[in-house]
């Protein structure tokens, strides 16, 4: 499980690759698929 130091660093590199204009829309992406996986899941 990730606590919370291990979540701040990954957080912290994602801002540094990708900039903080871009996070929310893979974040929004990232939601987006997680939702149609687990329906997807569901439904079989």
């Amino acid at each position: 499980m990730i606590r919370l130091p291990e979540l701040l660093i990954i957080l912290t590199i994602l801002l540094l690759l990708f900039g903080a204009k871009r996070l929310p829309g893979l974040a929004k992406s990232l939601g987006r698929s997680t939702k149609e996986f687990k329906s997807a899941l569901e439904e079989e």
